[in-house]
């Protein structure tokens, strides 16, 4: 179309012909980038970015965010919590100096914060706290977090996420860790208002040690520990009245309670089984009273260690995978089963088709989730160990021993030809070469059997339950349910700190140990005064017995390099002595004993040392392995 201005011309005026001004090149031309900008949204990511870089805070001292969270941790009786800092969390560490009363134990890794607070509060029964930052500092706490978990273990994990307004952004180590922990927590929280903070740390620590125990994990975002806040903290009543969803229930039902008793009354063969939740509820009183007035004995899990005095008459011992031969046999004959907080988890019960084949079961557990899930039962009872320990006992009429001689003559019987069998391995020590088992009785006596025993995992956990000697309550201490390699000196660091009265033992194998002694510099540091038994055959030693037993001798990747531990040890200046024949074992644990603060010592065991009994996978408790020749041809 042809017109006054042209064929084909725009008619709109260019920039040029409007203002006189040069037109702008589009490759110099400003973009703001930002998404929605100008909205008070994307203010807001402006305002964090800004704030995480920059974290100074105002020089007229405020009540913020990171004060309420020392202040609820206090309110709680914290008196040690482990942690690393970083970036998100500096805020709490910029007021840390202000509360000198919370001990602040700087790890080398966040995995053994967590671990040392599920050490911390398995012998003190109080809530253990670990923290740590973003990203990765929240997901090396995911181990420990776990570990708690399937042990029952109270514990408040604390970790720092970025502000409010960059969630969701993929900000510099922000990553979904209430994503990751919600299966293995009873309980999470996303905080990001400093005014929820009071309430959202009481009811944390209220779910962590109410019921059965267990880990209970916070996130709270960087704005929320900067904002100023005047907010109160909740009373107890407050704290309950808030969770009307949570009421564990805590006392047995009379009906199951009689039930149990006709059970009892009726039985000629009966079994207690003692679990972990008798150590939670601190019910190891109640439960002697009952065995005594009633002449039961009374076996235990590896996490029920301590439950009763293992010198008591009624103290039959350790059952399970690798548990004693005598104490797996009078299960399978016995006529009654009374178990108390356990779970009957498949290294106690093997294969259930086979378990128990004569025994009626009474089930005592505080979390009705575990009743009827891993072996069918006959009377069930949901409640706290101790109080239903405390109602059943008046029940149950006494039984002279007189009346069950004949069963406890068996027992006892079957007890001295178990532990007068060559079960001690390789049969090493005929040879004077060093074996575990000798090792661990040795630190048992050698402590008086009054230390606390951190175990960590595979051989050497299994010889510490069996050959140590336990006389108290809390002094076993055992990743039971994960089986966390790397558990023991990290959790003997929480232990010696919560109970600084006993002597505190590492006990670990060289796999073990190699995953986590880089604590050993968080012992140096802060002077915390663990005994570190390392058991060194250059072998992962469990995973090479199974191959032997199981994978017909085939050894892959069980031969196990590691390092010169007494330089090792000087290097972190600790104090470091090396034991490679049974004359030398007295020696260096006294040694170390001496100390005054960590200490080393390097057993150099024999190679082929294994632990029987061992009860195959997928077999059950009558189909034990004493000892191993090789095949059969």
């Amino acid at each position: 179309m042809s017109g006054m201005f042209g064929q084909g011309r725009d008619h709109r005026l260019t920039t040029t012909e409007r203002t006189g001004a040069p037109a702008p090149d589009p490759a110099t031309t400003r973009h703001s980038h930002v998404p929605g900008d100008g909205s008070a949204g994307a203010a807001a990511v402006e305002r964090a970015r800004r704030e995480m870089l920059n974290d100074a805070r105002p020089r007229r001292r405020t009540r913020i965010g990171a004060d309420v969270l020392c202040e609820a941790l206090l309110r709680q009786g914290v008196d040690v919590f482990f942690s690393y800092p970083g970036g998100v969390i500096l805020p709490l560490y910029d007021v840390l100096g202000d509360y000198p009363e919370l001990r602040h134990v700087l790890v080398r890794h966040e995995q053994g914060g967590a671990h040392a607070a599920d050490g911390y509060a398995r012998v003190t029964g109080r809530v253990g706290v670990c923290m740590g930052t973003s990203g990765p500092g929240a997901t090396n706490l995911v181990t420990g977090i776990g570990t708690a978990l399937l042990d029952s273990v109270p514990m408040v994990a604390i970790t720092g996420n970025v502000p409010s307004a960059l969630l969701g952004k993929d900000a510099f180590q922000e990553i979904d860790i209430n994503g990751i922990t919600l299966p293995m927590t009873k309980h999470n929280y996303l905080l990001r208002d400093a005014d929820d903070l009071p309430r959202v740390v009481a009811e944390a620590f209220h779910i962590a040690r109410t019921g059965r125990p267990g880990p209970v994990h916070i996130d709270i975002t960087k704005d929320a520990l900067q904002q100023e806040t005047q907010v109160e903290h909740p009373t107890p009543e407050e704290v309950v009245a808030g969770l009307p969803g949570f009421r564990p229930n805590l006392d047995g039902h009379p009906r199951q309670l009689k039930l149990a008793a006709a059970e009892i009354a009726r039985a000629k063969r009966p079994m207690i089984l003692a679990g972990h939740g008798v150590l939670h509820a601190e019910a190891w009183d109640e439960l002697r009273e009952l065995a005594e007035k009633v002449q039961i004995p009374v076996a235990h899990t590896l996490l029920g260690i301590g439950a009763i005095d293992e010198t008591h008459p009624l103290s039959y011992g350790y059952m399970g995978m690798h548990g004693w031969k005598h104490v797996n046999r009078a299960i399978q004959s016995a006529d009654l089963l009374l178990a108390i907080g356990m779970r009957f988890d498949d290294r106690v019960t093997g294969n259930v088709r086979t378990y128990a084949p004569y025994a009626r079961i009474v089930h005592v557990d505080i979390d009705p989730a575990e009743i009827g899930k891993n072996v069918a039962v006959e009377v069930p009872i949901v409640g706290d160990a101790k109080r239903v320990l405390k109602a059943l006992t008046p029940l149950v009429s006494a039984v002279e021993p007189a009346a069950r001689r004949e069963y406890l003559d068996q027992l006892a019987e079957w007890r001295r030809e178990s532990e007068g069998s060559s079960w001690h391995g390789s049969g090493a020590w005929r040879d004077g070469l060093l074996s575990a088992d000798f090792v661990v009785q040795r630190i048992g006596e050698l402590s008086g059997h009054a230390g606390t025993y951190v175990a960590d995992v595979g051989q050497n956990q299994m010889w510490l339950a069996r050959y140590t000697g336990f006389r108290e309550p809390n002094q076993h201490v055992s990743s039971g349910g994960l089986g966390t390699m790397g558990f023991s000196v990290p959790a003997a660091m929480g232990a010696a700190l919560g109970r600084p009265d006993r002597e505190t033992w590492a006990i670990t194998g060289d796999g073990g140990f190699q995953m986590t002694f880089q604590e050993l510099m968080t012992l140096v540091q802060d002077r915390i005064p663990v005994k570190i038994a390392v058991f060194d055959n250059k072998k992962l030693g469990m995973i090479r017995q199974w191959q032997e037993i199981i994978y017909a001798g085939n050894y892959h990747s069980a031969t196990l390099l590691g390092p010169d531990y007494l330089k090792l040890a000087e290097a972190f200046g600790i104090p470091a002595w090396k034991a490679t024949t049974p004359g030398e074992v007295d020696d260096t644990i006294r040694a170390a004993q001496a100390v005054d603060g960590p200490a080393l010592i390097w057993f150099e065991i024999a190679e082929g040392q294994n632990v029987f009994p061992m009860m195959p996978a997928g077999k059950g408790l009558s189909d034990l392995i004493e000892k191993w020749d090789g095949p059969d041809e």
